[in-house]
C-alpha cells in the first residue's frame, strides 16, 4: 500500500479540481487529521523539489497543479478551446488583416465584444488604438499563425 501522501497526490491529480479535506479522507479512507498530515507532508516534498507542479491551498480546497513560473508554456502548448462564434470573429479578423472593432461589430453582431476579449485574453489577436478615430484596431498575432498553421493570409478585397 504506498504512503497516504502518495495517496492523496493520486487522488488530487485524478479529480483535477480543488478538494476540501473532508473530501481528501474520504477519498483516502482516512481521518481528517490524518488527510491533514499527508497534505503537509505533500506540500513539502514539492517545495523541496525541482517540479513543475505544486500542491497549493485555494478557497475551494486543495489542489493539484502547475506552477504559475509555467503559464505561459501553458498557453503555448495546449489547444485553446474556442467556441463556434469566436471561431467565426477570428476568421473575421484574419481575412481583413487589419479591422476595426466597430466594422467588426457590424459584421458579425454584438456578441462580437466578448469574442474579442476572448481572443485577446488567448493571445490570438492584438487590440490597439488608432491615432485617429474612437474605434481599436484588430489584428491576428503570430500565436494564430502558429496554432492554425498558417503562414500568410491574403486579404480579403472590399466590394465596390
Amino acid at each position: 500500500m504506498p504512503r497516504l501522501a502518495t495517496q492523496i497526490e493520486a487522488i488530487l491529480y485524478l479529480k483535477g479540481q480543488p478538494l476540501s479535506i473532508p473530501a481528501i479522507a474520504e477519498y483516502g479512507g482516512c481521518s481528517r487529521e490524518e488527510a491533514e498530515d499527508a497534505l503537509i507532508e505533500l506540500m513539502t516534498d514539492y517545495s523541496r523539489r525541482d517540479s513543475a507542479l505544486e500542491v497549493v491551498e485555494t478557497p475551494a480546497g486543495y489542489s493539484l497543479q502547475l506552477r504559475a513560473t509555467f503559464q505561459d508554456l501553458m498557453q503555448n502548448l495546449l489547444p485553446s478551446e474556442l467556441g463556434i462564434g469566436a471561431l467565426r470573429t477570428l476568421a473575421a479578423i484574419a481575412l481583413h488583416n487589419t479591422i476595426t472593432q466597430s466594422d467588426l461589430v457590424n459584421l458579425r453582431g454584438s456578441g462580437a465584444y466578448q469574442h474579442v476579449q476572448e481572443l485577446v485574453t488567448q493571445g490570438f489577436i492584438r487590440r490597439r488604438r488608432p491615432t485617429e478615430g474612437r474605434s481599436y484596431l484588430l489584428q491576428v498575432t503570430e500565436k494564430f499563425h502558429q496554432h492554425f498553421e498558417i503562414d500568410q493570409l491574403v486579404p480579403q478585397k472590399s466590394e465596390s
